[in-house]
């Protein structure tokens, strides 16, 4: 699958993942991925955790409530470090997401599924912390996001996407714009 086939084919996927494990090599290529992508002023604020261990996967499973991706066999987890980039910008909110948007596309490309669960993990019930002390993590890391990764069940269902023409355009702002397609 090329580049545009994965951006085009990645569909967040919420339903149940079949048993079978994600080899070791597929997971270095998803984390070879996220940690190639962009990050402002080359600070690398993203570190990230990939669990295939089937008893460290139920040990976080049991503090994610209501539970993501219970089935998959696999799942990363993305931490991030606030560090000042440039004058007093911090870039991890941006380098995150890249990384994240890179292993999503990768999973996709290996003929995984998952989802991006972000706001479930950082809300104030603080799940992400609670994963973060069962993994080790120290504590100027942050852990932001979760992805379960495996073969799915079921295939993903594309949501439906407002057309091009009311969010993209050429030459300026348009409500009656030449449509981009």
């Amino acid at each position: 699958m090329d580049a545009i086939e994965a951006i085009m084919n990645r569909h967040s996927y919420r339903g149940k993942y079949r048993p079978d494990p994600v080899p070791r090599a597929d997971l270095v290529t998803i984390l070879s991925a996220g940690l190639a992508a962009p990050s402002g002023c080359n600070k690398q604020t993203v570190s990230l955790i990939a669990v295939d261990d089937p008893a460290m996967l139920q040990r976080l499973r049991e503090v994610i409530d209501p539970s993501v991706g219970e089935t998959a066999p696999a799942m990363i987890c993305v931490l991030t470090e606030r560090i000042v980039a440039y004058r007093d910008r911090c870039f991890s909110v941006q380098d995150y997401g890249a990384a994240i948007e890179n292993m999503l596309l990768a999973i996709t490309a290996l003929g995984y599924q998952s989802c991006w669960y972000e706001g479930h993990i950082t809300d104030e019930d603080r799940i992400g912390q609670r994963m973060a002390r069962i993994l080790g993590v120290p504590e100027n890391y942050e852990l932001i996001c979760v992805l379960p990764v495996g073969v799915a069940v079921s295939a993903p269902i594309p949501p439906k996407k407002k057309p091009a023409s009311e969010r993209a355009w050429f030459n300026g702002f348009r409500t009656d714009g030449e449509d981009v397609r």
